[in-house]
């Protein structure tokens, strides 16, 4: 990596770790010797200042602590997670992350913590015509890491209801769709994720014909998300969160079984790809 060349060249992550190498080196200390005062080992030092990993929490508050840098990595490396979304939206990350479960109905995309690199790019690319192609990257980076919630020690249950819509709609073109659709097979064979398909034939509850989500917690108030096209909306209110989880109630009833949507899943995978 050519360190002369301008900080915009690279993605959140690489900046993160030039910053990161730039400090210790003016602090005179070797990668391993940040490693000890971290608490990680060299290499994931040498990964992190690479740009190669997202530095952890933990990572960014030892670099404070041995750089005496006053909370400046620990702010940037939330700035990461928050720079590449709308600001409406970076409430509900911060919700997402803390979830035990995730109860996601699409109408017509495919829900963005599932998406694939290739998939999510086209969606951006039309909804950010004027952005550049680094700020795009960026954007398809920040929606790929929101999949680290299934890295946890106890990752959340997600349970994803897509209508059939959201596999007819070419996003992109047929391979970037195969590419999707084989990526939902894999997520859906994780013991920790249902997914299920709403066909045309079966249509939807006059009541959900908007995509919602429901977060659900283990000690704190089940949580609604909506959007529209000016942003996302935080409900917490108990008559709307109820009627939300009776909605999600009817789409599973009037949905296909998980085996019956995986079979229609790899049927029109192989349209896609042939």
């Amino acid at each position: 990596m050519d360190e002369t060349n301008p900080r915009e060249h690279f993605n959140p992550l690489q900046r993160f770790g030039l910053d990161v190498k730039r400090v210790r080196l003016g602090r005179k200390l070797t990668q391993k010797r940040l490693g000890e005062a971290t608490g990680y080992s060299y290499a994931y030092v040498s990964m992190v200042e690479s740009g190669k990993v997202k530095a952890s929490e933990k990572f960014a508050d030892g670099c404070d602590l041995a750089f005496g840098t006053n909370g400046l990595f620990a702010g940037m490396l939330r700035r990461i997670d928050e720079g590449d979304h709308p600001s409406w939206f970076v409430p509900y990350l911060d919700l997402e992350r803390k979830a035990t479960r995730i109860l996601a109905y699409s109408t017509n995309l495919v829900t963005g913590i599932v998406q694939t690199a290739d998939y999510a790019r086209a969606v951006f690319r039309v909804a950010n015509p004027r952005a550049s192609a680094d700020g795009i990257e960026d954007k398809v980076a920040a929606r790929l890491r929101r999949r680290e919630v299934f890295e946890r020690d106890t990752p959340p249950r997600l349970w994803v209801i897509l209508h059939e819509a959201c596999l007819r709609t070419v996003v992109g073109s047929a391979d970037v769709m195969a590419g999707q659709l084989d990526y939902l097979l894999t997520v859906a064979a994780s013991p920790q994720v249902e997914l299920q398909v709403m066909p045309f034939p079966a249509g939807i509850p006059a009541t959900s014909t908007m995509p919602f989500v429901v977060l659900r917690f283990l000690d704190s108030p089940t949580v609604l998300y909506t959007e529209t096209r000016v942003g996302g909306r935080m409900h917490d209110s108990a008559q709307t969160v109820d009627a939300a989880l009776d909605d999600f109630d009817l789409l599973r009833a009037h949905a296909l079984a998980p085996d019956q949507s995986l079979a229609l899943i790899k049927k029109l995978l192989k349209e896609y790809q042939a």
